[in-house]
């Protein structure tokens, strides 16, 4: 009897101490489940924000880096004298009122400027970048002349521009690489085709011709990294 007693204590052990493995290799597989569901969903997150990010980049449509293999070829340089470029080419230059350079988080207007396009003013606190930016998709008025304030020159042409005349002008920004260059279609209305800034400077152009390259090479190296703030 004594016996059987013993037996039977020892297979009620036995089972009890099969379930405790149990619940506890239980416990470890959902455990294990958690922390794969959890690695998922962060790869999931991951993706998400890669393709989120990669879309907005996408969709932004920043600038594109100038090119000094553009493929355009441009009358040669006849004259290093601005005046004398500017005068064969028909261009007008011109140093405007300095009309100061203060930083606003708002959205600029040609309103807030007295000069079409801007010279100097209140700007956008960040700046555009450098590049070539789509007919469709110029950079903000308050962040082109930021960017003069750096030294940089904008080379602005005006709605209607043919396809051919864009190409040589981003054939002309890129004789030097880019450096410094800003290349997009004008938003403010101005009166001539064709126009280039610099920190207090306006070159304009009415009617672009062969000799117009020799006014906006002459400007550019006269007035590139003049701005009142040197920023790299």
């Amino acid at each position: 009897m004594a016996s059987r007693q013993v037996e039977k204590q020892a297979r009620r052990q036995a089972r009890l101490e099969q379930e405790a493995a149990e619940r506890k290799a239980e416990g470890r597989r959902k455990r294990l489940q958690l922390v794969l569901g959890g690695v998922l969903a962060v790869g999931i997150v991951a993706g998400v924000a890669i393709a989120i990010l990669a879309g907005s980049s996408s969709s932004a449509n920043g600038p594109k880096q100038a090119s000094a293999n553009s493929g355009v070829k441009l009358p040669a340089q006849q004259t290093s004298d601005l005046q004398a470029a500017v005068k064969a080419a028909g261009c007008t230059v011109k140093t405007e009122p300095d009309e100061g350079r203060g930083h606003q988080a708002k959205t600029f207007t040609p309103a807030d400027y007295k000069t079409n396009p801007p010279t100097s003013g209140a700007h956008y606190p960040v700046a555009a970048q450098d590049g070539i930016y789509a007919p469709d998709n110029p950079p903000a008025l308050g962040e082109s002349t930021h960017s003069l304030e750096h030294g940089r020159i904008d080379v602005q042409y005006a709605p209607g521009t043919s396809p051919q005349l864009i190409k040589q002008l981003e054939s002309f920004v890129g004789e030097n690489g880019g450096y410094h260059m800003l290349l997009f279609q004008n938003t403010t209305r101005m009166k001539p085709q064709l126009a280039a800034t610099a920190w207090d400077q306006m070159l304009q152009c009415p009617t672009p011709n062969a000799k117009t390259w020799d006014a906006l090479r002459t400007f550019r190296d006269r007035y590139l990294d003049k701005g009142p703030e040197s920023v790299p």
